[in-house]
């Protein structure tokens, strides 16, 4: 099967931790992956955001990175992106005149926007995958919220014109009908883990004092505040903050500066420690040296840390919101808190604390789940029935623009 993914400003080639840089990349690497290794031909398209990047690069067999020339080859913030959207939507379509896939699956609402005149031109099947709503995002941080304005309509378009909706969550299914989406027409498929990558392994640590640990991007809504702000009442552990810039910038950057004044604020500036952004082949010795990880978002549309976190082992305190409602069970593999409690985050946490079997159990029933239900193999899996789902459902489709049979 020929396979586009667009992911127009999460490229599987960026350098994770940045503001604009993160789950999604994840997702589309792994994927993209999994599926050339399962046979299929895949290109995803994504902005050229540096002038020496090649038009394309080979990742793995069967899957290239296609850079796609809109607008300035520099980074430039994923919601001012509108007026090079036209340019990309063009390039693609283009591009599919002579390559053409017998799907495309869109990452992200720009990435829909900008799929809409190829496949429609072409008369390729579609799919999409929001990885985060505008609603979602407008309810959480009101005026905070960059989005452009065009965003909500722009998503409620897609649900109607797309054919089908990928949702990666139960929560994300209930928001999607809220906004008019047919259920007959939404598939739920998580997002997955490296679980080869991502195992249990020893501590290399003295178990003294206790150590928590908050793993992700640093910002606002992730909950770092909260995961501070928590520590005041729990004076016998450590907070170890891992994520946002390179080791070496940690000083120099605005959020980890904000942070440290809350930590300041509250007393607990001594037991916060900000490492900086973490490899992903540090990360299972991160978290192999915690005791308890936190994942404290406002809202999270899915969430990958929290599963890598569950593959390697460690018991997750998280809040109870978007895909860690899927990801976490209660009570099992971990505990769950209302978002923006740190007083309710820091109990659970000492319940956590104060029982190492408890801990143990949860750990290994977390890396249980993982390889039970989000291995990126059974996620490509997944993903696959959806294509072929899409394809037997068109049968043969008409060329918009030739008037023909593409298939």
């Amino acid at each position: 099967m020929r396979i586009a993914m667009v992911s127009e400003h999460a490229s599987p080639l960026a350098v994770l931790g940045g503001v604009d840089a993160g789950g999604q990349n994840v997702h589309v690497d792994a994927l993209a992956r999994s599926l050339a290794g399962r046979g299929h031909d895949v290109v995803v398209h994504t902005r050229r955001d540096d002038p020496d990047l090649p038009a394309t690069v080979e990742v793995v067999p069967g899957f290239v990175v296609h850079h796609v020339d809109a607008g300035p080859p520099t980074y430039v913030p994923k919601d001012e992106f509108g007026p090079f959207l036209p340019r990309f939507a063009e390039e693609l379509a283009r591009y599919w005149g002579h390559w053409r896939p017998d799907v495309v699956h869109a990452h992200f609402w720009m990435s829909g926007v900008v799929s809409l005149l190829g496949t429609e031109r072409h008369g390729i099947p579609s799919a999409v995958t929001f990885h985060a709503l505008g609603v979602v995002k407008k309810r959480h941080q009101a005026e905070a919220d960059t989005s452009p304005d065009v965003r909500i309509p722009a998503e409620r378009q897609l649900i109607a014109r797309m054919d089908r909706i990928i949702a990666t969550c139960s929560d994300e299914v209930r928001e999607l009908q809220r906004l008019g989406g047919d259920i007959g027409k939404i598939d739920v498929v998580p997002c997955g883990v490296d679980a080869r990558a991502f195992l249990p392994r020893p501590s290399v640590r003295s178990r003294r004092p206790f150590q928590i640990l908050s793993l992700g991007r640093l910002v606002p809504r992730k909950g770092v505040g909260e995961a501070v702000r928590m520590m005041a009442e729990l004076p016998d552990a450590e907070l170890v903050v891992a994520g946002g810039p390179p080791p070496e910038g940690v000083d120099a950057d605005p959020e980890v500066a904000r942070l440290r004044a809350l930590a300041q604020e509250c007393g607990v500036a001594d037991r916060v420690r900000f490492v900086g952004a973490a490899d992903r082949d540090a990360i299972p010795q991160l978290v192999a040296d915690c005791d308890v990880a936190v994942c404290l978002p406002w809202y999270e549309p899915f969430g990958i840390v929290p599963l890598e976190i569950m593959a390697c082992g460690r018991p997750l305190v998280g809040s109870a919101v978007g895909g860690l409602l899927d990801t976490v069970s209660e009570g099992r593999t971990g505990l769950l808190v209302a978002p923006r409690a740190p007083s309710e985050a820091a109990g659970a946490v000492r319940y956590l604390l104060d029982d190492a079997r408890m801990r143990a159990r949860m750990g290994q029933a977390a890396r249980h789940k993982v390889e039970s239900l989000y291995d990126w193999d059974q996620v490509a899996e997944a993903t696959e029935a959806v294509y072929e789902q899409i394809l037997t459902a068109q049968g043969p489709k008409q060329s918009v623009a030739a008037g023909k049979s593409v298939r």
